[in-house]
């Protein structure tokens, strides 16, 4: 089964370069993502029909006040929207894939006063704390910044962090040195590839640098060794 390749991007409402729209679609064209994460559109409006329609791809959006929205070229199911505390939001999707299923969580955390807050939430039982059906997960995002630092050790403790490429700062995107826009996996998937784009395009089109991964789901079949419970005999003729 091919891996799937997976952007996340906090476009920041296509307000930051002059051409906006035009500027964000053409980061993500180049990169050729199959599903996009994408934070902070909740301002954007019909932008975001305009961007899936020119990039062939779906828009999937959840009723709720979540900035967030996914793009795709296979279908999503079941979205879901939830406030984390104060300011940030999780949209959750899921993606039937080759005879498998994945969740997506798309998490945009802000506001420096609810970090811990905003995490907590995000690891609760409405969200990754019901996780106990083994479904793999990728939780991916802008995950913000705390000077202290502290609340990375509760995510660490309950989640993977998927490797960081060499260079993987994403913001600000004209000197990256926080690496803001991350991603974690829950369950059965590997990572095959990650880098951040850092293409001059990349740089102005956004404050945000995008994320890229390409990641497959683990085969869980197990093939398990038959035993006989009868003891074999020699064949024997049949009468007749």
């Amino acid at each position: 089964m091919p891996g799937l390749r997976i952007m996340t991007y906090n476009v920041r409402a296509f307000s930051h370069h002059r051409d906006g729209l035009a500027a964000i679609e053409a980061v993500i064209a180049a990169s050729a993502p199959d599903i996009v994460a994408l934070q902070e559109v909740d301002s954007a409006g019909s932008d975001l029909q305009t961007l899936a329609q020119r990039l062939g791809m779906r828009l999937y959006l959840a009723p709720g006040r979540c900035g967030n929205a996914f793009l795709s070229y296979y279908p999503l199911h079941h979205l879901q929207s939830f406030s984390l505390s104060e300011q940030g939001c999780c949209l959750r999707a899921e993606l039937d894939f080759g005879q498998k299923r994945m969740h997506f969580y798309n998490v945009q955390i802000d506001g420096a006063q609810q970090h811990k807050e905003q995490i907590d939430s995000l690891l609760g039982d409405d969200l990754l704390g019901a996780q106990h059906l083994g479904i793999p997960s990728l939780i991916l995002g802008d995950f913000g910044c705390n000077r202290s630092g502290a609340f990375n050790w509760d995510l660490l403790l309950a989640l993977q962090r998927v490797s960081k490429p060499l260079v993987h700062g994403t913001y600000p995107a004209w000197l990256p040195l926080l690496a803001r826009d991350r991603a974690y996996i829950l369950g059965e998937l590997r990572v095959l590839a990650i880098e951040v784009v850092r293409n001059r395009l990349a740089r102005q089109a956004s404050s945000h640098l995008p994320l890229l991964l390409t990641v497959e789901i683990t085969d869980l079949r197990k093939f398990l060794k038959i035993t006989p419970s009868f003891p074999a005999r020699k064949l024997e003729i049949a009468a007749g």
